[in-house]
């Protein structure tokens, strides 16, 4: 478990789990001959060199709000995916032991609607998918909502167990990409991965992050923005996206905080040479 401090909002990550198996379906570009080849690249790779994603939570504090950034995959799910089918981690119990308490979290914030980033909005109670955040609103950009409500799954039910059962709630509050969350935390229109993607800004007290969520899977799109995701709605898109953001970024004092990032998670983006790198 990592924590940042960013002016006066604090940063929890908290992990459910890693894994190096989707590297090949995310990112088939990057090999483990090309990453082995980075010399920056280590904390991010396991020891064969494949490409390590973490797929976490990141809780933020600011101004006495308690918001959970995306919640991951979740318990007792049907999911086309082996390991993630029927899961049972210890994920709120880790929540738990972190110091957090489910009542406690206010709002709940989607980056986006794909199967590891709304898992845990729900949990199984007597047969039923009930909000596991029952103090919170759950809030979802209205371009993302807009599109999954019709779109076809690719992972199993997740719109039907893990946000549709938010709306039945009457805890969903649909928003614009460039919400305000608090004077310290807004969200960022970061289209290409989904059409209603966003990103997380922070900005405290003269200091400031970005949570990516998936506009980028992994640190070695920062040198190769260009390589998109095989899960992304919009190749192109996603990679102008990147590039965007990785150009204006680079050298800036903005720590950014990568959802799927492994190692450190977190570090600034610098240029090296005519390329780009993760300072961490």
């Amino acid at each position: 478990m990592l924590k940042w401090q960013v002016g006066k909002v604090k940063i929890t990550q908290l992990v459910e789990l890693t894994t190096a198996s989707l590297g090949p379906h995310l990112l088939p570009q990057a090999t483990p001959e090309v990453l082995g080849a980075i010399d920056w690249m280590a904390p991010f790779t396991d020891e064969n060199n494949r490409l390590l994603l973490s797929m976490h939570s990141l809780i933020v504090e600011s101004e006495g709000r308690t918001v959970m950034v995306d919640t991951c995959i979740g318990n007792d799910k049907e999911r086309n995916y082996p390991r993630w089918n029927y899961m049972q981690s210890d994920f709120l119990q880790r929540f738990a032991a972190a110091g957090f308490a489910c009542e406690r979290v206010d709002t709940v914030l989607c980056t986006h609607m794909h199967v590891d980033h709304v898992g845990w909005n729900t949990r199984l109670q007597d047969g039923r998918w009930v909000t596991t955040f029952a103090n919170a609103d759950y809030l979802f950009a209205e371009r993302e909502w807009a599109h999954w409500r019709h779109e076809e799954q690719e992972y199993g039910p997740v719109i039907e167990d893990s946000v549709q059962p938010v709306f039945d709630a009457g805890q969903a509050v649909l928003v614009k990409q460039n919400h305000q969350v608090t004077s310290e935390v807004w969200l960022e229109p970061t289209p290409g991965h989904t059409p209603g993607h966003v990103s997380v800004h922070i900005q405290s007290a003269g200091e400031e992050a970005v949570i990516t969520g998936d506009m980028v899977h992994h640190p070695c799109q920062i040198p190769h923005a260009d390589w998109s995701s095989l899960a992304d709605h919009d190749p192109a898109q996603a990679a102008a996206t990147r590039q965007d953001f990785v150009e204006r970024y680079a050298d800036q004092p903005v720590l950014i905080i990568g959802t799927h990032f492994a190692g450190p998670t977190a570090g600034r983006i610098v240029r090296d040479g005519d390329s780009f790198r993760l300072d961490y």
